[in-house]
């Protein structure tokens, strides 16, 4: 099976900068992905729908406002109760390495802050929707 891997990326919350976010979309697409952004202040609710009507095979999160251990979880835990909780679910911004760990724990499986080498986050979401698909 050769389709694209297909990646929502949202901005969830308040934050009203979305430089970074598009930057990672750029990303994905030139490395062949097929990208979904949602654009600026998506609720939690909105993006677990829009992932599951979108067929997506993961969820991108871009957050600077500070809200990332309440949001971020948020949506995992939707994707699960919507039986979705096989969507790869990763976040970056502004986010404290210290609160890493927490997020881990609650579902998101990995954290790109600010300077990450796009390589780094386009080969992450290579090898793990890889393995959801086996």
């Amino acid at each position: 099976m050769s389709s694209k891997i297909r990646v929502l990326i949202a901005k969830p919350g308040l934050d009203g900068h979305d430089r970074g976010a598009k930057f990672v979309a750029r990303a994905l697409r030139d490395a062949g992905m097929e990208v979904i952004y949602t654009g600026l202040r998506q609720t939690p609710e909105s993006i677990a729908n829009t992932a599951i009507q979108e067929d997506v095979d993961a969820v991108g999160m871009s957050i600077l406002s500070g809200a990332h251990n309440t949001l971020l979880p948020k949506v995992v835990q939707l994707l699960k109760e919507k039986g979705a909780d096989n969507i790869l679910v990763f976040g970056g911004g502004v986010i404290p390495e210290s609160d890493i760990p927490y997020l881990k724990e609650h579902g998101v499986k990995a954290v790109f802050t600010p300077g990450t080498p796009s390589e780094e986050f386009v080969s992450f979401i290579k090898e793990n929707v890889k393995k959801n698909e086996s």
